[in-house]
């Protein structure tokens, strides 16, 4: 080798540089998203559930084209089949329609509930974060107080008091979920506060309200949202039991509680009556759980 080649190999290899203005492309939210998407199946199948699930609320004629409250004497208490694939109870109505239909009622109480809570929670929360000093401590002792009380017999007196139906559910279900909401906001918002990126905008010439509603509530909401996100399964949970107790939509309205309520006389013989339409709640449940974890895991970016 000679001695000009010799050079030429020690030589560093010159590495191409982006044009001055223009900045390498990175893959945006979207993006990232569809790729954890394929990289994580069971978040997949969460997500394609729940949009059969939203789609079933929409517009549940696209699953069950027929009467939830048809009855027909001839096919009275049917096994599952092609005909009727949850198979029909002792009324002869197919199951898998009242199922389809319930989806409605269960998740517009479940989505009511939570958006009651979210709203009242943050509100109450914020204002004890912000303000802090006597209002907090008065605030606090309230959330306290009802923290204290189980949830279910809360919302048992709320439901006595306001009567029977899906919307009292919600109204309950909604004001038992206000305290937690409340204790993460003001946890929260405390923790945001202090942060340096906030601290920093004092010197910047940002005031106490400007900083609150641009540096603060964003932070957050952000933690408060994810949060809400997993409640909308719980809420979906205790809708159903609490029609399952007889306190939802009359019947023959179909709701999800109601249905594995019916069910349960023939339980031992037409099992399917209260497995199927329960399983469904199940795995909505479940589905909603496994989203929320995702958004919990991606809470941590900060808005600056």
């Amino acid at each position: 080798m000679t001695t000009l080649e010799a050079k030429e190999a020690a030589a560093p290899t010159a590495v191409p540089t982006p044009a001055p203005g223009r900045r390498p492309r990175l893959p945006g939210n979207a993006g990232r998203r569809l790729a954890a998407l394929l990289r994580s199946p069971g978040l997949l199948v969460a997500y394609l559930w729940i949009a059969v699930v939203l789609l079933a609320a929409i517009h549940p004629g696209l699953f069950a084209s027929g009467d939830p409250l048809r009855q027909d004497g001839s096919q009275m208490l049917l096994a599952p089949g092609a005909d009727h694939l949850f198979g029909t109870d002792d009324f002869g109505r197919d199951q898998f329609t009242r199922t389809a239909w319930g989806t409605r009622l269960s998740l517009q109480a479940a989505v009511v509930a939570v958006a009651i809570g979210l709203v009242s929670g943050s509100l109450i929360g914020l204002v004890a974060g912000a303000l802090r000093g006597r209002t907090d401590s008065v605030l606090m002792r309230i959330v306290d107080i009802m923290l204290a009380v189980p949830s279910l017999i809360v919302s048992l007196a709320i439901i006595s008091a306001l009567g029977r139906g899906t919307l009292n559910i919600a109204v309950a279900i909604g004001i038992n979920s206000t305290a937690g909401f409340a204790r993460l906001m003001r946890s929260e918002v405390l923790k945001v506060g202090n942060a340096k990126y906030v601290e920093a905008s004092v010197f910047a010439g940002h005031g106490y309200v400007r900083r609150l509603f641009k540096h603060v509530v964003p932070n957050a909401s952000r933690s408060v949202l994810a949060a809400a996100t997993m409640d909308i399964g719980t809420a979906i949970l205790t809708v159903a039991a609490l029609s399952f107790l007889g306190l939802g939509a009359p019947p023959p309205t179909p709701e999800w509680g109601l249905l594995v309520a019916e069910g349960r006389t023939f339980i031992g013989v037409q099992w399917w009556l209260s497995l199927l339409p329960g399983l469904v709640v199940v795995l909505t449940v479940l589905a909603v759980y496994r989203i929320g974890r995702s958004f919990n895991r991606g809470r941590t970016r900060v808005v600056a």
